[in-house]
């Protein structure tokens, strides 16, 4: 018996906004600024499914002006859907040509939707006995499902595919005929299209009808036995109800034919679909593509080696790259740049191991003659506390390098790395690197110091395009085109553990390390001019740059953790939760799983009965999220025992369990690691631990600081935290004089601001005005609307608004001062911090409202939190040379945000501790002055 052909129907708008929204905090931003998105999701999906299905016959559906049959019946169909964001709406002829350059046909018709065209071409293609799979996260097409149409619902989140045949259908709708899914979603709407349904009739009541009447039509007939206000509303809206299931009955009679020999799926034109995904920087879709396809990347893109280079040039380069193949899913070895990109294979080069003694003498005499020469170390780990070196590569011309190995024997390491000590104690050689502070850590380990200017391509390009990704494979592909040998072709897909790389050949190792080297260096000649073009170039050396030294010295040093103390407050946090278990299976009058969303909602919902109509996940469990139960928490005892319960079991086991795992055996210290390249403000982040989100509000998460503690009794902590440092900002940015002589006054500015707003006294403030008025201070920097402020305090929607208004009414030049950031930002794409940082904006023109609210608030908040960000980054530069040239014990642990923590030595305090004020204080000068707190302790709670 011959095997069941398939066709697969795609519905095209349903996977755009879904692959868009997947993306929403995280949104993919090429090197030209375009957020690719909802291109992204959808090709995807795509792939995925070509991948995963190898189908016979696709083709994908889309919807073209609406369906004009449901508009004429009921105007205000789907007339409640926001504008299409932006880069939706740029996503749709890009995914047009990829269709069409993949030789994949598009089902439009005009006044048709994509439901009807796909529900029509599925009744016809089962005529012609094929299996049809509806590619469709959309729950509608269940009506259409039968022995041969099943809903295929594509992966998301890891959750893997659905398939939803006949049975599934019956299972989730509970119903007895995929057919009353119509019926369903008569009776209960639609939300998303606008479909208004039966008034009352939710999900759970709709299929409780289904069961006892089998169809809309069953029910309006039996009105008579409903009671109350139900038979009320059903009976009043009997027209409305018939009306919604025909809104909601996918047509099946569209002019569209299906024709087999016009859906086959064939071999795309993979020159047109490399150029397009080259422009949108698809690397990994492109490597999916020519997987898939089983076909040669490089026959889009082919060059070749330079029939010049000598045989010598070539030994320890391209004849070793047939051994970077990477096996794919099936097993068979993919050419070497699955991405069309140039590889090592088709560029000339030369790559040369220096492994002698005389060899590299010669070398360190070239280094010597250099202006500038990149660097970078192979290590055994990424931990830089743990890494061992293995080799060092230099480059300091395209094409051209050369790799120093280091011998297994730290003694022999140590006289090879000593003969190279000059070139890096050079204070006049640039040196060049991508994540330099790794480098310069470890080679610290080795009693090395990198001296002179430093060039570091990851950090300028995070100035330049601060929201793409800035690791060197992207860069390369992105600005020169190459695709860098894969660490995997070496030491496997793991990668993370690179301890191996002691076992890889020598040959393979100079190839692959002097490669790194090489794409730096010529990354440094694209992006240097980058930086002056965009007038970056001094926040780059003199922010960012000094910075990367500070930084490694702190990350280095780390910081004393108190490992009894978090064990005895485990121990306290234990019995505080149980005691709350108790309390709240009490009050519930059950015992069940508080970690499971699914039956907290259940006693909450369905045993309680907090609320009459609680809110459901996609999933159609009960939602139980911070937000929905922070709203029922003052109304409800257990609701808010169930919150402090969630608090206290989230601070166990993130804080007070895991820190002592990240206790360095060696030092006896936790050592995060910053990064100045993650947050698009400027602020740095901190990780492996994140440091910088220790509890502060709760009683129980300050004790968390009372574990951070000096390295011996000889030292103290010591807390310097910038007081309103934002507020201080934006009264300087906005120039606003009344603002501004709160501050030089010295007022307490929450207090001069109730006593402005509520035109009393300022000694007759009472607390209660100083917290509206801090709400609404702290509120104008991101753009706080009544609706926002009336959330966090008491105060009514109409009081919310009326205290915006008379804010701004006190601060006039305020509100101008956010209304010229919005026109700046709306004129040029961008905002910048008083030191030149820029943040992008690219939806703060678009036509949806929410998203271009979002970037209107963010042209206001960026320019004041990136400020703060530089003015601290300059302080920590200032003091380190403090420390440094003074020769002090005392050490720079910690930065918070705006608070910077130090280990100080008793003898040091009182010299120190002036200096630290001041030269924070002083870090950027203003007409109003930035003034300093500082506290010490015997812990970090106590100095804070």
């Amino acid at each position: 018996m011959a095997e069941q052909k398939r066709l697969f129907l795609l519905d095209a708008y349903a996977l755009i906004f879904r692959g868009y929204y997947a993306f929403i905090k995280n949104p993919r931003i090429n090197s030209k600024g375009m957020d690719t998105s909802a291109i992204m999701g959808f090709t995807n999906s795509l792939l995925d499914v070509i991948r995963r299905e190898k189908p016979d016959h696709l083709a994908v559906a889309f919807d073209n002006g609406g369906s004009q049959m449901r508009s004429e019946a009921f105007p205000a169909y789907k007339a409640n859907r926001l504008e299409t964001p932006e880069a939706i709406r740029i996503a749709i002829p890009y995914i047009h040509k990829i269709l069409e350059a993949m030789h994949i046909p598009i089902v439009e018709l005009e006044g048709y939707e994509a439901d009807d065209l796909i529900g029509t071409l599925s009744v016809q293609a089962e005529k012609a006995g094929y299996k049809t799979y509806m590619v469709t996260p959309d729950k509608d097409f269940a009506q259409l499902v039968t022995d041969n149409v099943v809903m295929y619902k594509p992966s998301r989140m890891g959750n893997g595919i659905e398939i939803w045949d006949v049975e599934k259908v019956k299972e989730k709708f509970e119903v007895e005929d995929p057919k009353q899914v119509i019926d369903f979603l008569g009776m209960m709407g639609d939300s998303v299209d606008n479909i208004p349904g039966l008034p009352g009739v939710g999900e759970k009541t709709a299929k409780k009808f289904l069961k006892q009447y089998g169809s809309l039509e069953g029910l309006l007939a039996n009105t008579h036995e409903l009671k109350g206000k139900m038979k009320e509303k059903v009976e009043a809206n009997k027209d409305l109800g018939m009306l919604s299931k025909e809104l909601a009955t996918i047509m099946l009679d569209c002019p569209v034919e299906f024709h087999e020999e016009n859906f086959e799926l064939n071999t795309p034109d993979i020159e047109k679909v490399t150029e397009i995904f080259q422009d949108l920087e698809f690397r990994r879709a492109l490597e999916n593509l020519h997987r898939i396809f089983k076909t040669d990347a490089n026959d889009a893109n082919s060059q070749t080696v330079s029939p010049e280079k000598t045989t010598d040039e070539v030994s320890s380069g391209n004849q070793q790259l047939d051994m970077f193949s990477v096996a794919t899913d099936d097993g068979s070895k993919p050419s070497e740049s699955l991405r069309g990109y140039k590889t090592a294979q088709q560029t000339d080069h030369f790559y040369q191991c220096v492994d002698t003694e005389f060899s590299q003498k010669l070398l360190l005499k070239k280094l010597l003659l250099q202006e500038s020469v990149c660097f970078d170390t192979e290590t055994t780990s990424l931990n830089t506390l743990e890494a061992k070196l293995v080799g060092i590569s230099f480059s300091y011309e395209k094409g051209k390098g050369y790799y120093v190995p280091l011998p297994e024997n730290d003694k022999e390491a140590n006289q090879v790395l000593d003969r190279f000590r000059p070139f890096f104690n050079d204070e006049s050689i640039e040196k060049i690197g991508q994540n330099l502070k790794y480098d310069i850590k470890v080679l610290k380990n080795y009693d090395i110091d990198v001296k002179g200017p430093l060039f570091d391509t990851m950090i300028a390009h995070y100035l330049i395009n601060p929201d793409m990704r800035h690791n060197m494979e992207v860069l390369s592909e992105t600005y020169l085109h190459y695709t860098p040998i894969p660490i995997e072709s070496l030491i496997g897909k793991k990668g993370k553990n690179q301890a191996s790389m002691r076992d890889v050949s020598l040959d393979l190792l100079t190839e692959y390390a002097v490669e790194d080297a090489d794409i730096t260096w010529q990354l440094k000649q694209v992006f240097e001019p980058e930086l002056k073009k965009n007038g970056l170039t001094k926040l780059f050396k003199d922010i960012e740059i000094p910075l990367v030294k500070v930084l490694a010295s702190m990350e280095m040093e780390g910081i004393r953790l108190d490992e009894k103390f978090l064990q005895s407050l485990s121990s306290d946090l234990t019995k505080d939760i149980e005691h709350l278990e108790h309390l709240i299976y009490k009050e519930a009058d059950t015992d069940f799983n508080l970690a499971s969303p699914k039956q907290l909602g259940v006693v909450l919902f369905e045993k309680l009965n907090l609320i009459d109509k609680p809110k459901k996940t996609k999933t159609g469990q009960y939602a139980t999220g911070e937000e929905v139960l922070s709203k029922l928490a003052p109304k409800h005892p257990i609701v808010k025992r169930i919150l402090e319960w969630r608090g206290l079991v989230k601070l166990k086991n993130t804080y007070v369990d895991a820190l002592p795992n990240e206790v360095n055996k060696t030092t006896q210290r936790i050592h995060t690691t910053y990064s100045q390249t993650v947050a698009a403000t400027g602020r740095l982040s901190s990780n492996n631990p994140n440091l910088q989100n220790i509890p502060i509000r709760t009683e129980r998460g300050q004790q968390i600081r009372k574990a951070f503690v000096p390295r011996d009794s000889n030292y103290t902590l010591l807390a310097a935290d910038y007081s309103q440092i934002e507020l201080r900002l934006i009264a300087e940015m906005s120039g606003d004089e009344e603002m501004k002589s709160s501050f030089i006054r010295g007022e307490d500015i929450h207090k001069a601001t109730a006593a402005n707003v509520f035109k009393v006294p300022l000694d007759e403030v009472t607390r209660e005005q100083r917290s509206y008025a801090k709400t609404v201070n702290f509120g104008i920097i991101y753009g706080v609307s009544a609706f926002g402020l009336s959330q966090q305090t008491d105060l009514s929607r109409s009081e919310a608004k009326e205290l915006i208004e008379t804010y701004y009414e006190t601060y006039p030049t305020l509100k101008s001062f956010i209304a010229k950031q919005i026109d700046f930002a709306r004129e040029n794409g961008y905002v910048e911090t008083l030191l030149g940082r820029r943040r992008y904006l690219k939806n703060i023109n678009s036509r949806n409202a929410v998203v271009r609210s979002a970037d209107e608030r963010n042209a206001v908040n960026a320019p004041i939190q990136g400020s703060a960000a530089d003015i601290i980054k300059i302080a920590m530069i200032n003091i380190q040379d403090i420390l440094d040239s003074g020769k002090y014990r005392s050490k720079m642990l910690l930065q918070v945000h705006d608070e910077l923590v130090f280990d100080v030595h008793h003898d040091e305090l009182d010299i120190l501790k002036p200096i630290i004020k001041e030269t924070m204080e002083n870090a950027y000068s203003m007409s109003i002055p930035l003034t300093v707190d500082m506290g010490q302790g015997s812990n970090w709670l106590e100095a804070h």
